[in-house]
């Protein structure tokens, strides 16, 4: 009987030292997720947290590799993927700080967008709502040639103060900061844009652009974040995001 309550008070008493240690791990990753603030909106393993615009799965031209978010571009559907389109964010976002990084295939275009108002119904493509920040190679797409369209305008709006972007292939540190109206880009650590969102200014920007035609463009101050297919190669990797 002594021999059987030792052992039985030993394997309590791991037990409960087990208990404490589990505890004690969980406890720091909880507050160090509370001081950064920060959210991954892609694990690098699966396209959990993304939909295709006004659908509820991904289609298969975007695929993970190697901790990548990219899009298969081999076959096409127009101008964009076949069974690509462009994806959203499962959250919408009203004030926040995204990050990523992105790098584009020669001649290649795409864009990351936000405040997008996902409704099908009135809205047939992302940028029809949302603002974007361009992603282009600049010497090899068209693109590249028109004022505003370069790699990281505010698209059709506002040309970077200054260019940063790196070669076709390379990777690009790209950030978007928006909050109260007040609107920042990023790109490899320099501000290249910054203005302010829906005030006068900002109507008449938009009223001089391309995007007139959509009433509503940038007008909704909470929306999902976009990453379009514009039928090139590109890929994405280390998406995060922080709401402020």
């Amino acid at each position: 009987m002594k021999k059987t309550g030792l052992i039985l008070l030993t394997a309590l008493s791991i037990a409960a030292c087990n208990s404490q240690s589990e505890k004690k791990t969980a406890e720091p990753a909880a507050e160090n997720k509370s001081d950064s603030g920060w959210v991954s909106l892609f694990d690098g393993k699966t396209l959990t947290g993304w939909h295709n615009y006004g659908k509820t799965t991904v289609g298969e031209a975007w695929k993970v590799a190697d901790g990548t978010l990219y899009l298969d571009t081999t076959k096409k559907a127009g101008w964009q993927t076949a069974q690509g389109g462009d994806i959203v964010s499962a959250d919408e976002y009203d004030n926040f700080d995204l990050k990523l990084e992105w790098k584009i295939a020669p001649g290649g275009n795409s864009g990351i967008i936000y405040y997008v108002h996902e409704d099908t119904t009135k809205y047939k493509y992302v940028w029809q709502t949302g603002p974007e920040m361009q992603v282009l190679d600049n010497d090899l797409h068209s693109d590249g040639k028109i004022p505003k369209h370069r790699a990281g305008d505010l698209y059709d709006l506002i040309s970077c103060k200054t260019e940063t972007v790196k070669k076709p292939g390379e990777w690009n540190e790209a950030e978007i900061i928006a909050k109260d109206g007040k609107l920042d880009y990023y790109l490899n650590g320099t501000n290249v844009v910054s203005t302010t969102l829906w005030d006068d200014a900002w109507k008449k920007l938009v009223a001089g652009s391309k995007f007139k035609e959509w009433p509503d463009f940038g007008t909704y101050k909470k929306g999902h974040i976009a990453l379009q297919d514009h039928g090139n190669t590109v890929w994405y990797r280390n998406i995060r995001i922080k709401k402020l």
